[in-house]
């Protein structure tokens, strides 16, 4: 069994953040807990070494909520902490000693430091306020739609939805502080692309940014010992015979670092790529239903056995067991419903 973590949008009072287990055999989904008491835990990230996870509190007002978990995993709200802003997204790094969170609503990303306990701190240690626009009725105003450090713990990166534009940060663990790169402040996207999330390439050659207004991926060179990225390609994750409105949403590179896939909300649908080792280019290999509709999260399994869709509009969970040779998915018959699940986050540590 495999523990994942499930944040939801929700009512205050209704359950919001859920634990199931994984049947590493099957694929189905069990329920484990699930916790009450905080409106709209939408992303949810894990603690690098202790039981601990952090969740974005999807409101106007805008917070992260710690929460702890025991051996049975059952859940404990713990302490907040305000981000300026309505947030979606939420990382942890790698020391345990900071998250960092993206405000979709107001455009801004914050930095929290997170005391030895696993509580958050009682104010964030930065706010950056992004400016700018671009060319799309959406994109009137900064979006900051996630935040994302490097593997080697050293950068974030922020694809903003308003900007076109993947905001580039370094760390500053001593201050606490979110700096701008020294030499490349941010790559660019195409202009009314929407860039929303992103994932590096398990070798450290590239990041992937998947492009939520106009349904496209574009691919980057990553140079891990300076941090800059240099765009490679841009490609669709629709079918070419695809006339209907749809939207992306999430992005993941399976373990192994050969297949990619990619999340459509509107033709609900994972989009699903093979990568050249070599160029780090991709190759359309089809694209597989969710059984549900508007798929706003999924995640793949830390063995890369497994691809489990959530789909916010129908208030479920199917599973998918992905093909070892060419990265293609098949249904498992497994479901699991959940209202609105928003993000899932798998345990990948003993």
């Amino acid at each position: 069994m495999t523990p994942v973590f499930i944040g939801s949008y929700c009512a205050p009072d209704d359950k919001g953040v859920y634990v199931y287990n994984l049947d590493m055999s099957s694929g189905a989904l069990e329920p484990v807990s699930a916790v009450a008491g905080l409106h709209n835990p939408s992303f949810l990230a894990l603690h690098p070494t202790m039981p601990m996870l952090y969740a974005v509190i999807e409101t106007a007002e805008g917070a992260v909520t710690a929460i702890s978990y025991d051996d049975a995993f059952e859940l404990t709200v713990r302490t907040s902490c305000p981000t300026g802003g309505s947030p979606c997204h939420i990382q942890v790094d790698a020391t345990g000693r900071f998250a960092v969170a993206a405000n979709y609503g107001g455009g801004s990303v914050c930095m929290i430091r997170l005391r030895d306990d696993g509580d958050v701190e009682e104010q964030a240690s930065d706010f950056v306020q992004h400016e700018g626009s671009s060319v799309h009725a959406r994109q009137s105003e900064p979006h900051a739609h996630s935040i994302n450090i490097d593997p080697g713990n050293r950068f974030a990166y922020a694809p903003d939805l308003g900007l076109d534009k993947v905001l580039i940060y370094e760390l500053d663990r001593e201050a606490g502080k979110l700096r701008p790169h020294a030499t490349q402040a941010y790559a660019r996207t195409a202009a009314g692309s929407g860039p929303r999330h992103l994932a590096f390439s398990p070798d450290r050659k590239r990041v992937y940014v998947i492009n939520e207004i106009d349904s496209t991926i574009t691919a980057f060179d990553f140079d891990e010992s300076s941090g800059a990225l240099e765009a490679i390609e841009t490609v669709s994750t629709l079918p070419d015979d695809f006339d209907g409105q749809s939207t992306t949403a999430d992005i993941h590179v399976e373990p192994s670092g050969r297949f990619l896939y990619g999340s459509n909300r509107g033709h609900d649908s994972i989009a699903i790529y093979a990568i050249d080792p070599a160029s780090g280019q991709l190759q359309t290999r089809g694209h597989m239903p969710t059984g549900g509709q508007n798929p706003r999260n999924f995640a793949i399994d830390p063995t890369g056995t497994f691809l489990l869709a959530a789909n916010g509009g129908t208030g479920d969970i199917y599973t998918f067991r992905i093909d070892q040779n060419d990265g293609s998915l098949s249904p498992t018959g497994h479901v699991a419903e959940v209202q609105s699940p928003v993000c899932l986050q798998f345990l990948s540590r003993p």
